[in-house]
């Protein structure tokens, strides 16, 4: 298993908001979570990539014990090995789509030239090199999007975890972005977790968990 979450709990004051989620994910996967607003989708999204931590639980990637780590090595592991795609790209303005590639890299100390090279592979794979001098703001959404796709996968780390990556697009821009998720697994061997309201997304994927009131009720 690349991810195994046993008793996740998480509360806000005196809102239980995640209540004993276990779950198990295999390498390769492509896992989409659906639910209702207020069903612990995004939190959980979040408490697996280690932007949030539970108040009692564990979560293993690729058998590294997450929360056991100290703060710097949990920093550098989520840089190294873990991949995010947000619903509104924060991608950063003053860049160029090629420097907000390559950013996640450099911070990890990654040479230069051999992570501009990486990026671009991935805009030729993503099909946007003619794009890699363009700042955000003269890239279409679906453009943007892909950017961040490149973002989340210039590390090569062993999970994308993915909050509503389709919600802010067109109906086309959101049908090529499903289908890119899945080359890019059958590509790379990418682990896909995305959370989405988009059930056409859903049933694309290779299963589907949905939650409730903070539980996952269906592992289809």
């Amino acid at each position: 298993m690349i991810i195994q979450a046993k008793g996740i709990n998480k509360n806000y004051g005196e809102l239980q908001v995640l209540k004993d989620v276990d779950l198990e994910i295999t390498a390769g996967e492509v896992v989409t979570l659906v639910g209702t607003s207020g069903a612990g989708k995004t939190t959980l999204l979040q408490i697996l990539g280690s932007l949030g931590s539970p108040n009692s639980g564990s979560v293993t990637i690729d058998g590294v014990d997450l929360f056991s780590l100290p703060e710097k090595a949990l920093s550098r592991f989520r840089n190294t090995q873990i991949g995010f795609v947000f619903q509104f790209h924060q991608l950063l303005p003053e860049f160029t789509a090629l420097e907000n590639v390559c950013i996640p890299a450099w911070i990890g100390g990654a040479d230069k030239k051999e992570t501009e090279k990486r990026a671009l592979e991935l805009f030729k794979f993503l099909n946007i090199s003619h794009r890699i001098t363009h700042k955000p703001s003269e890239l279409s959404g679906g453009e943007q999007q892909r950017v961040a796709v490149a973002r989340a996968l210039i590390n090569n780390p062993k999970v994308v975890f993915a909050d509503e990556p389709s919600g802010n697009l067109d109906s086309v821009n959101k049908k090529e972005l499903h289908e890119l998720f899945f080359k890019l697994r059958d590509q790379y061997g990418y682990t896909f977790v995305i959370v989405t309201h988009d059930f056409d997304l859903a049933k694309m994927s290779d299963r589907t968990l949905e939650m409730k009131d903070g539980r996952i009720i269906n592992y289809e």
